[in-house]
């Protein structure tokens, strides 16, 4: 039996993706450095068309991988 889009999204939430422009305002950075991050490999992405979007818990793990103790 094949479950419903409503039990579907019941069990796991439907997936949020971020434009770069997105991104790049929560990280506080430029787009030209989501854009270099997303180019080197260091942040998932999935072109759509001629753009990217990124998925909002792979920023989420970039940033949590990213601290580190200043003091």
């Amino acid at each position: 039996m094949t479950p419903t889009s409503h039990e579907r999204s019941e069990s796991r939430p439907d997936p949020k993706f971020l434009t770069i422009a997105e991104v790049a305002a929560m990280m506080r950075v430029s787009k030209m450095t989501v854009y270099r991050l997303v180019h080197n490999g260091e942040l998932p992405a999935v072109r759509v068309g001629r753009s990217f979007r990124v998925h909002e818990d792979d920023v989420d793990e970039y940033l949590r991988k990213s601290f580190y103790n200043a003091g």
